[in-house]
């Protein structure tokens, strides 16, 4: 028989006699979490279709507020992007598109 691991605040509290109302809740919680944390880090690569200067760079920093896009790589020769994004919650044409309405000009790279 498998024993599920009971987590610390929760040990703490039953040791201790003094479970909380909100140690009850989150421990009732738990088999269902508020968050999914998981995540599938995925690469794609673009070809900036003009130079790389300060108003791309600034239209690019901005990117990192779009939700699932982790992190933008300018690679050398700086004519190329990649975008880490997570794939549970974009896709390739979702990442195309959203890199395209931040003023980004891109092609897929070859």
């Amino acid at each position: 028989m498998d024993v599920a691991p009971v987590p610390l605040h929760a040990a703490r509290a039953v040791i201790a006699g003094c479970e909380s109302d909100e140690d009850r809740l989150l421990r009732a919680l738990e088999p269902f979490p508020l968050c999914w944390n998981e995540m599938t880090k995925v690469q794609i690569a673009f070809q900036l279709r003009h130079p790389l200067d300060d108003q791309l760079m600034t239209r690019i920093a901005g990117t990192y507020s779009i939700y699932g896009i982790q992190k933008i790589m300018v690679e050398n020769p700086a004519d190329r992007l990649t975008v880490e994004y997570d794939a549970t919650r974009l896709r390739p044409a979702e990442v195309e598109a959203a890199l395209m309405r931040a003023g980004i000009p891109i092609a897929p790279k070859p």
